[in-house]
């Protein structure tokens, strides 16, 4: 066998000093609008925004108060708190989206309609578990969760109302760009 003959050098080419670069004119526009975050703070101020918040505060009062027992004996509180727990986190999720005027950014998601069908199902699912909650506290002479899942359940069925107002506004948002 013969030996492997090793590589020939090639000699160096010259470097060239011009670089060509080519820009589309969706990153263009991806740079230039996503520099700045606008932030709407008259947003809170509207009705809307004043039950958005108190969707929030008053959701995490609900879950908080179930988190805070043996729920996990009772399935029907699990459902309580899957109903609470996803809906609190799309409200945030929401929330900054408003506050941000994200949906500014984003012109191809139809924003009204997707808050009437986020409103809408948050009304009826809040309402079920509303109920299922209500129905669920017993007073047992054993059980000393009776007062937060009492509270829970109130808390409750008040969310369940902002969020029918909220689908309430979402519908005639939605209403008025349809009409145009």
């Amino acid at each position: 066998m013969e030996p492997p003959v090793p590589p020939q050098e090639q000699p160096a080419r010259p470097r060239s000093h011009t670089v060509t670069t080519t820009s589309s004119s969706f990153t263009a526009n991806l740079s230039a609008s996503s520099s700045t975050l606008a932030y709407d703070r008259e947003f809170l101020r509207t009705v809307p925004g004043i039950l958005m918040v108190t969707e929030i505060v008053l959701g995490l009062l609900v879950w908080t108060l179930i988190a805070g027992t043996e729920y996990f004996l009772y399935p029907a509180f699990g459902w309580v708190m899957f109903v609470a727990v996803f809906y609190w986190v799309l409200t945030v999720f929401f929330l900054i989206i408003y506050m941000t005027m994200t949906y500014t950014r984003i012109p191809q998601v139809p924003w009204t309609m997707v808050g009437l069908c986020f409103n809408g199902s948050a009304f009826v699912l809040y309402l079920i578990a509303a109920i299922v909650d209500a129905s669920s506290v017993t007073k047992d002479l054993e059980n000393h969760n009776y007062n937060s899942w009492a509270a829970s359940s109130f808390f409750a069925f008040v969310v369940t109302f902002c969020y029918a107002g909220n689908t309430y506004f979402s519908f005639i948002s939605w209403r008025s760009r349809t009409l145009q």
